[in-house]
């Protein structure tokens, strides 16, 4: 009689396979509408599935970035995260977003308030909100952080992103404060948060004002390879990237009415950039 053998279990999936199934799924989901968005446009699955995935390389190779202070950041509940804003275009912004999904203990999306030039932007301002991004307003700021999400705000504007070169690392004006006294009425706390290397990814050394007020935009920059070297020009430089989350300055302490205290506010707002 032959003797019957056992049969092997087949082998696992490899790591190719799992992604080619996972890529399948997702744009079965796409196809058939089982994807969600929420009040503010926000879609989950393609910010997992695309926008997080396209992001990495620069964060984990191209910068190299460090994250410090991860702890100081809450693992859930609303709260606003404020920080120092540079590099003539935003990509401080879009590497902080992979920072706080990628290396807290729970992964978060962060929502970041933008200015209106970004959603006047074809493409861009449908692409943001899809991200999860919303105007830089103090209504859109509450709703988000009294729903339990984390906020991002760099409230330097285009003051700090498009400074020259030369005043890298020297903070910009932090305006009227608008973001404190949202986090005074939701009552969350504020985590002050300082980007380092981003000064070095487009040196900006001068700037053609009256080619910007044709546009219709901020500036319009020179750095050592742009518009020298053309499209070639507006890949970054691989500059080496640190992003350091501070102790959370609390703000449910204050009583009601906190938010329309302008001295309160004032003392708040210049504490935020001091500790950045």
């Amino acid at each position: 009689r032959g003797e019957v053998m056992p049969l092997s279990p087949p082998p696992p999936p490899s790591p190719l396979e799992d992604r080619v199934a996972e890529v399948g799924e997702f744009l079965q989901r796409r196809l058939t509408g089982r994807y969600g968005v929420d009040d503010f446009g926000f879609d989950r699955d393609l910010t997992e599935h695309v926008v997080l995935p396209l992001l990495r390389p620069l964060y984990e190779r191209w910068f190299r970035v460090e994250t410090i202070g991860t702890e100081n950041v809450p693992l859930s509940g609303g709260a606003l995260l404020v920080a120092n804003h540079s590099g003539t275009l935003p990509l401080d912004a879009l590497m902080t977003t992979v920072a706080v999904h990628d290396d807290l203990a729970v992964p978060r999306y962060l929502r970041m308030l933008a200015a209106d030039l970004v959603f006047g932007l074809p493409g861009v301002g449908a692409a943001a909100r899809k991200a999860g991004h919303t105007l830089a307003c103090n209504a859109d700021a509450e709703a988000l952080l009294g729903a339990g999400e984390l906020v991002g705000v760099w409230p330097e504007g285009f003051k700090g992103i498009g400074k020259d070169f030369a005043d890298r690392y020297k903070l910009q004006r932090f305006g009227r404060g608008g973001f404190v006294s949202a986090a005074l009425r939701a009552g969350v706390p504020i985590i002050p948060c300082s980007i380092v290397g981003a000064e070095e990814t487009y040196p900006k050394i001068a700037d053609i004002g009256p080619l910007a007020r044709l546009l219709g935009v901020p500036y319009f920059p020179i750095t050592p390879t742009w518009p020298l070297l053309g499209p070639l020009g507006l890949v970054p430089l691989p500059s080496k990237w640190y992003i350091e989350f501070g102790e959370p300055i609390p703000t449910d302490t204050y009583g009601s009415g906190a938010a329309e205290d302008p001295m309160l506010v004032f003392n708040l707002t210049d504490q935020v950039r001091e500790n950045i």
